[in-house]
């Protein structure tokens, strides 16, 4: 069990973020989560549109609450003329600056890397965009489903068809550009301990969706046919993926080898003799003849239950999962069994959030409320040394 009152690897850094949707915000809660400050700047009245959403968590929006909690939201009207000055005393004292605006915007404001570097020489200056800081596609608009399509993952998702074609449910581009920009950011501030020096950190979101894209790329190196669409199924592997039982339930299994086919067959379907038929003789085979593997497979598995068929699939050590639903997930008893749940604050009360995945047995990770829109401006500018006539002046200007 983590020591809850042990330092955290991110105490006393501090993270200012100019941050919307989920790429930003997801890397920035990861670094709460480490213990870092971050300090979320929204523009007043209206906060990150991420807030809109929608209202499925007693009025919230799942993205943001997902995204945001540990964080100080600083309301900022960034276009404001007394803006830029607050903005400076936060930059002096930050170590790192965070931002995923639309692109061009930052440099408009005079957020870039090479605006900043010479009055802040800490700052590490992570920008976050759908195509990088240069090429043709530099002012495109990105958004998730965009980058997906660009960077090819729909072409291997879904039914065979291009009316089939799906996009991965979730969020994933944002993800994986977060979690890149997360993990770069930490590698610069250990680079800054080094040199004394903040740095520029360019995260492009199709860059890192074709990343995680690399083995359907080689798959089809020099101009060979990619993997073909499989739905829930692997596209080359053999049996692997749902298949339904006699309860009506689906059960996810996998093979990866000819011992694992064989105790399928032995211990599974109980039909020995199919080891060696030569129709699935290997997992080419295999997959060739998934049609009529598929129907033998159902046949077997049509006077079982989904636990009584996951049961035969774990005495032949064959890998399987349940296929869950969203409420399954929330109750999963392996969860649930390693106490991964949490509750977190927020503007409507206690909500579970569950830990970050990593388990570090030397800390707790940081699990602070999420924030109500412009929180924390009044706290933060008073640490500026602005007293509260200035503040409420400010406030009825426009300008936070």
């Amino acid at each position: 069990m983590s020591d809850t009152a042990a330092p955290r690897p991110l105490d006393g850094i501090t993270v200012v973020s100019f941050e919307h949707a989920i790429a930003a915000p997801f890397c920035t809660r990861q670094l709460a989560d480490l213990g870092a400050r971050v300090i979320k700047i929204e523009r007043p009245g209206v906060g990150d549109f991420a807030r809109g959403y929608d209202t499925r968590v007693r009025g919230l929006s799942s993205h943001f609450v997902w995204t945001n909690r540990s964080k100080e939201s600083l309301t900022l009207n960034i276009k404001h003329d007394e803006a830029m000055s607050i903005l400076d005393k936060l930059l002096a004292e930050a170590d790192v600056l965070v931002q995923n605006l639309a692109p061009g915007a930052a440099t408009r404001l005079g957020l870039s890397f090479d605006d900043l570097q010479e009055r802040f020489p800490q700052l590490i200056v992570c920008n976050i965009s759908g195509y990088g800081e240069t090429g043709p596609y530099t002012h495109k608009k990105a958004y998730d489903l965009l980058i997906q399509s660009e960077g090819g993952v729909l072409s291997t998702t879904g039914g065979a068809s291009d009316e089939d074609m799906a996009k991965v449910g979730c969020s994933i581009a944002d993800i994986a550009a977060g979690m890149y920009a997360q993990n770069s950011i930490m590698a610069a501030l250990i680079q800054r301990g080094k040199t004394g020096r903040g740095t520029s950190i360019d995260v492009s979101m199709l860059e890192t969706i074709v990343e995680w894209m690399g083995y359907p790329m080689y798959y089809a190196f020099e101009g060979q046919a990619q993997p073909p669409r499989a739905g829930a199924s692997h596209s080359t592997i053999y049996p692997y993926g749902p298949f339904t039982t006699g309860d009506g339930q689906s059960v996810m299994l996998g093979l990866q080898n000819e011992r694992e086919w064989g105790a399928f067959c032995e211990t599974v379907l109980e039909q020995p003799a199919l080891a060696t038929d030569e129709r699935f003789a290997t997992n080419s085979d295999r997959s060739a003849h998934r049609t009529e593997l598929r129907g033998l497979i159902h046949e077997a598995f049509a006077d079982l239950s989904a636990d009584q068929a996951i049961a035969r699939l774990d005495t032949a050590g064959i890998a399987n999962a349940h296929v869950n639903d969203m409420a399954g997930v929330w109750n999963h008893p392996q969860l649930a069994a390693r106490d991964r749940w949490r509750s977190i604050g927020s503007p409507e009360g206690e909500l579970p959030a569950l830990l970050p995945p990593a388990v570090n047995r030397n800390f707790e990770p940081r699990m602070d409320p999420v924030p109500a829109l412009g929180e924390h401006t009044r706290a933060i500018l008073a640490e500026l040394d602005y007293d509260d006539t200035t503040i409420d002046r400010l406030h009825d200007a426009g300008a936070v």
